[in-house]
């Protein structure tokens, strides 16, 4: 799969910092993360970086090889499972992901932080596995012997 290692790397290494800080607030009990704003405005702010550093990657991989068009950021996933880099039913999982991430963007009054908290628990997982499933997209194929 064609990319430029610079680019992918980079959006890589800051979606997995912001998995980070996401897993350090996710430590917290959910009665004292719900009861500080400052917690829930960080994990709200941590989500929307991780889930635009896997979209920017997605349609960066997308555009190197020709995959299709996105249409909006879901489409992104969608594409990726279909080009076999992410298994279809995962890909539907970060659909989701998107459609969240939208939430938090442009109607953010309407997140419920007991729903934020409860991404915290599950929805990790999924950032770490899109950017597992990635790195073994990735990695160089071994060349057939001559």
């Amino acid at each position: 799969m064609e990319r430029n290692d610079t680019r992918v790397r980079r959006l890589l290494g800051e979606l997995a910092r912001a998995i980070r800080r996401l897993e350090e607030l996710r430590a917290i009990p959910q009665a004292d993360f719900l009861a500080d704003p400052h917690k829930v405005a960080s994990a709200k702010y941590h989500f929307i970086v991780c889930i635009e550093a896997a979209i920017d990657v997605g349609n960066h991989l997308i555009s190197k090889n020709s995959l299709g068009t996105p249409e909006d950021y879901g489409d992104v996933f969608r594409l990726l499972g279909k080009a076999g880099v992410l298994p279809a039913e995962f890909a539907d999982h970060l659909v989701n992901m998107a459609r969240f991430r939208n939430r938090l963007v442009h109607i953010y009054w309407e997140v419920d932080d007991a729903e934020l908290h409860r991404l915290l628990t599950d929805g990790v997982e999924d950032l770490e596995r899109f950017i597992l499933l990635l790195r073994q997209a990735l990695a160089p194929k071994p060349s057939p012997p001559p």
